[in-house]
């Protein structure tokens, strides 16, 4: 029997060991806090899974089959983890990323819809729209309960046999293990998919990837702010994203410009004013009428991010791989990355070149952040 190790029970880790095990393999899983712990990234409580990834087409086709994936969980598990919303993108520039999107989405036969500012603000009460050329819709995109569904998949790998084990790993240094809590443990295949604690513990490979405190606000709106009916939302141009009320947590707003350095071990989780300020002046840009709403929950969460967003898949030694800089746009696709990575790790595909270990330019595309939320 095969087997591997997995660190980081993050959805990437989580869905890697599940889909391992769902294939034969002897998996364990690594995670030195709980699945769902608030230092992760995909510990917040919703993220979104959209198609558009401006004139990107690899992105696109991985994010229409994990919507379908997505429905695989929930129905292995009884519990609905994607809410179908619908999503807005808010276009401010007629030939802009948006239009680049539509063009990719109109290739693959991805469902969309280009409307004008007035049908958008009909189908969103409260929108504020004067400064927008169109908005592209995309019906089947929506919201992923992010932290739930990692906790789902966390279970559903134990429920497979995927070993469970409660420590701090560090590399083993001699092939394919690992020393958790001064444990050595040893598999055919090793994968460090350890979020913002990668590049310290890999320095040499990948301490390229940035890793930033990004604060999320969910506002008190009246009831008919709901999700659904009311869509999840994305305006590039001004890095910001969010949806209306979803169980009771308000709505929420957010930006994807990045922010300042972070440490996800020592780093306070207490939102700063300043990006308080940032998401309210959004709102009042937005949605007027609800300037003076209420915050009634904020978090701290982090990126880790290559400069131009694509992520790290690679080799670092016989076996032992690094899975990371997936923040900003990777939570949505796990589940079927999960299988691309499962066949890498058997030996009958390859990784793409764009995922590999070399220097990456700064560039933008691939997230909702196109520019500043200020």
């Amino acid at each position: 029997m095969k087997s591997a190790i997995v660190v980081g029970a993050g959805i990437w880790g989580a869905s890697l060991a599940l889909r391992l095990a769902d294939e034969g393999w002897r998996v364990t899983l690594v995670e030195q806090y709980a699945p769902g712990h608030v230092r992760q990234a995909s510990a917040g409580e919703t993220r979104l899974l959209r198609c558009a990834h401006g004139s990107d087409d690899w992105y696109p086709r991985l994010a229409w089959q994990a919507r379908d994936a997505w429905r695989g969980l929930e129905q292995r598990t009884g519990e609905e983890l994607f809410v179908e919303s619908g999503l807005m993108w808010f276009a401010r520039d007629p030939d802009g990323w948006e239009t680049r999107s539509a063009h990719v989405l109109e290739r693959l036969d991805i469902p969309y819809e280009l409307l004008d500012p007035a049908e958008a603000a009909r189908r969103f009460p409260g929108l504020r729209g004067d400064d927008l050329a169109f908005v592209l819709w995309e019906p089947n995109a929506g919201v992923l309960r992010a932290r739930r569904a990692t906790q789902v998949t966390a279970r559903l790998a134990a429920a497979s046999g995927v070993r469970q084990v409660r420590a701090r790993a560090v590399p083993y240094g001699r092939g394919a293990g690992v020393v958790a809590d001064g444990e050595v443990l040893t598999a055919d295949r090793v994968v460090w998919a350890c979020g913002a604690w990668l590049p310290r513990l890999f320095p040499l490979e990948v301490g390229h990837i940035e890793v930033t405190r990004q604060d999320t606000y969910h506002f008190g709106v009246p009831r008919d702010w709901t999700t659904p009916p009311l869509p999840a939302f994305c305006d590039y141009d001004l890095s910001a994203y969010g949806h209306g009320d979803l169980d009771g947590m308000g709505m929420k707003i957010t930006g994807d410009a990045e922010g300042e350095p972070y440490d996800p071990e020592s780093g306070g989780r207490r939102v700063l004013r300043h990006t308080e300020e940032q998401a309210r002046a959004y709102l009042a840009r937005r949605f007027p009428s609800l300037v003076g709403a209420p915050v009634v929950f904020s978090q701290v969460c982090q990126y880790s991010l290559t400069r131009d967003a694509e992520w790290i898949i690679a080799e670092i030694d016989d076996g032992v791989w690094l899975l990371g800089g997936d923040s900003g746009h990777g939570f949505k696709h796990a589940p079927v990355l999960a299988g691309y990575v499962a066949e890498i790790l058997d030996g009958t595909r390859e990784p793409e070149a764009r995922f590999g270990l070399h220097e990456r330019q700064a560039t933008r595309g691939l997230r909702t952040s196109g520019g500043t939320l200020s």
